[in-house]
């Protein structure tokens, strides 16, 4: 027989063997701290996997080129060619055509000019002629409009909006004008050599609503330019002729200027890169000067490149590239005459009729190679390292490897 006393003593031994009971509550925290657990492991292990393999494909090197398509093409021989976004335009006296990777014309237009001038401004083109009086604006799906001006065309230059600012002559007043897509006038304002010197330059922004034009004058006996900003937007409304700020450069010539974006524009004097930023009334943002003459400018959406001859041992010319916010970036010596360098999302690219090389953005070298056929034209496509390459006889779209 057991007595009371001794059962509970027992049932109380056997409650402090058996393992605490979990309650349904931890038991579900519990789950959910597993589940996010390994979530959280699958997630660092996909960054890892992604990780690696952008880096690899940011550090590969290609070797070969190869032709994807080839379209038969004849390019007239007194034709100028330009990029066009992914499109090819070309030009002559007698009009203005764009093509597409196969050939085809996207659209033709017929003009007559004597020195015809061209800006671009992403996807939209402004045709003129030097001393004339008309300027056709198209992007690259057709004709957006003409402009007829009442003066003599001298200078002029395109937003991506399809807005010009053109520099009209006059006997002893240089016009600015204003004109949209349309022929129709904006704004306009005068400019004198007394007042405000000879404009032998002039920007517009992608919306345009900011116009740089670049001022060359006498003061007492010195040579100065002057770069002037017009804000012809809500801000510039109540100043004197849109006029919103300017930088006086002394014993130089400022003959280049460009914005890459609605707030960011470098300009090139004789001595110095100059770049400046804001979208209403733009500052100065950095400066450096220059102890070798420039051979080339050239520029992208993020970055600008300046050509000097090379003092290295290295390659015979020498691209300093500089950020848009006018930080520096770095050297890349290079031994090729080249056509043009394009800066086009992380590739820097140098190449002429024969030769091409490639660079990453921070200066690594991806490609080096030669072309098959004698290129006039090299334009990046929308497909990585796809490229739209512009012969006398042809339109060959190639990939490399």
């Amino acid at each position: 027989m057991v007595s009371v006393r001794d059962y509970f003593k027992k049932k109380e031994r056997l409650s402090e063997d058996k393992p605490p009971r979990i309650s349904y509550r931890e038991r579900i925290k519990s789950h959910k701290f597993t589940v996010f657990y390994r979530i959280f492991l699958v997630l660092v292990l996909m960054a890892a996997v992604g990780a690696a393999l952008y880096l690899q494909w940011k550090n590969r090197v290609y070797t070969e080129s190869v032709e994807i398509s080839s379209v038969e093409v004849k390019i007239p021989s007194d034709a100028s060619l330009m990029p066009f976004g992914a499109y090819l335009l070309t030009y002559s006296k007698d009009g203005a055509s764009c093509m597409d990777t196969k050939g085809n014309a996207v659209w033709n237009q017929t003009f007559g000019m004597q020195n015809p001038m061209v800006d671009m401004n992403q996807n939209v083109v402004a045709i003129g002629d030097y001393n004339g009086r008309e300027i056709y604006v198209m992007d690259t799906n057709n004709l957006l409009g003409r402009i007829t001006t009442n003066r003599p065309v001298r200078n002029f230059c395109v937003s991506n909006s399809g807005v010009v600012a053109a520099v009209l002559d006059d006997t002893d007043i240089t016009w600015i004008y204003l004109y949209d897509a349309q022929g129709n006038e904006l704004a306009y304002f005068r400019t004198t050599m007394k007042e405000s010197g000879y404009p032998i330059n002039i920007a517009i922004s992608p919306s345009g609503e900011l116009v740089c034009v670049s001022y060359l004058y006498i003061d007492s006996g010195k040579m100065k330019s002057s770069v002037a900003f017009y804000n012809f937007g809500a801000v510039g409304q109540n100043s004197t002729d849109n006029y919103v700020s300017g930088y006086d450069y002394i014993d130089s010539v400022v003959p280049f200027a460009k914005f890459l974006d609605n707030k960011s524009l470098f300009a090139v004097s004789d001595d110095r890169i100059m770049f400046f930023g804001g979208a209403q009334k733009p500052v100065t943002a950095a400066e450096s000067l220059l102890n070798d003459e420039v051979r080339g400018i050239y520029y992208g959406s993020e970055y600008v490149g300046l050509v000097f001859n090379s003092k290295e041992s290295g390659g015979r010319y020498r691209l300093d590239v500089y950020h848009k916010s006018g930080t520096f970036r770095q050297s890349i010596e290079y031994d090729i005459d080249c056509r043009d360098i394009l800066f086009y999302e992380d590739q820097i690219i140098i190449y002429n009729e024969t030769d091409c090389r490639i660079y990453s953005s921070s200066g690594t070298p991806k490609y080096a190679g030669t072309f098959a056929k004698t290129a006039l034209m090299l334009i990046p496509q929308k497909a990585s390292y796809h490229y739209m390459i512009v012969t006398p006889d042809s339109i060959d779209t190639i990939e490399l490897k």
